[in-house]
């Protein structure tokens, strides 16, 4: 990501990584890699990052395990706040901060992490379980919906399809912040009340007559759809260029955080949807 994730842009050895794996070699320098003798010390710098010892380099498998330690943990807490759904408040303001606070961290902090992924399965635990007693079956659809986003962008990337540009990704960002933006300022009018609607803004704007929310969540699940690619390419630049195995916790709190963004924008999505 050129401009990246936020969650992931901070980390100096993942930007040095993009950027070694981007290099593109001058003329002079590819002249020069071909006539020098077999036995010389190369005259130019190779395209690595800092240099870590083979046994801590990133590997697609630190990734994994990361991101299921993540996940795992978003599950068990979304289990207590399942039936505890006073949490729910809670866990969004936490996980709010604890987000803020990971995304700009330059190295990665397992335990805030975690932290996050706990606060974040408290909410989405408890907002579940509200909106499942008002919308039969919405949970699963949900979670359906969020895992088959996930699965074909996975495909797309893996297949080579899909890459991440620096011009898309400006793009995104600054969507993004634009949505960050919109989504406080709802949320604070619904805390003062001053917009009364389940949804706030959502529901009680319609732009010829749909709903806000029906626009904003369409945008929203296209960005979070492109935040998989720039995780996905975070993840494949550290592997290739070596950079240190740590920053895997770094990729898995983006992917946790852009599925997390995904399966809610989908709750709030077909609740809309059922309500119309």
């Amino acid at each position: 990501m050129a401009l990246e994730n936020p969650a992931l842009a901070n980390n100096a050895a993942l930007k040095e990584a993009k950027a070694s794996a981007q290099r593109t070699y001058t003329a002079e320098e590819l002249r020069a890699m071909y006539e020098q003798p077999s036995a010389a010390e190369p005259s130019y710098d190779p395209p690595v990052t800092p240099s870590v010892p083979r046994e801590n380099a990133l590997s697609y498998d630190d990734v994994i395990a990361k991101t299921a330690v993540t996940l795992g943990l978003v599950i068990v807490s979304a289990a207590i706040g399942w039936f505890v759904p006073s949490l729910m408040l809670p866990g969004m303001l936490i996980g709010l901060v604890l987000g803020l606070v990971n995304s700009f961290k330059r190295e990665p902090s397992p335990a805030l992490i975690l932290g996050y992924a706990v606060a974040e399965g408290l909410f989405i635990g408890g907002i579940s379980s509200v909106l499942e007693s008002v919308y039969s079956g919405i949970v699963v659809q949900a979670a359906l919906a969020t895992l088959s986003v996930f699965a074909v962008m996975l495909a797309l990337f893996a297949s080579g399809k899909v890459r991440a540009s620096a011009k898309l990704t400006k793009i995104a960002l600054v969507a993004m912040g634009g949505y960050l933006l919109f989504s406080l300022i709802n949320v604070a009018l619904q805390l003062t009340g001053v917009v009364t609607d389940p949804w706030g803004l959502m529901t009680s704007v319609t732009i010829a007559g749909i709903p806000l929310g029906v626009i904003v969540g369409v945008v929203a699940v296209l960005l979070a759809a492109y935040s998989f690619v720039m995780d996905f390419d975070y993840a494949q630049q550290g592997v290739r260029t070596g950079i240190d195995r740590k920053y895997a916790w770094s990729i898995a709190f983006g992917l946790t955080v852009t599925l997390i963004w995904l399966y809610v924008e989908f709750l709030r999505l077909i609740a809309i949807f059922r309500e119309q």
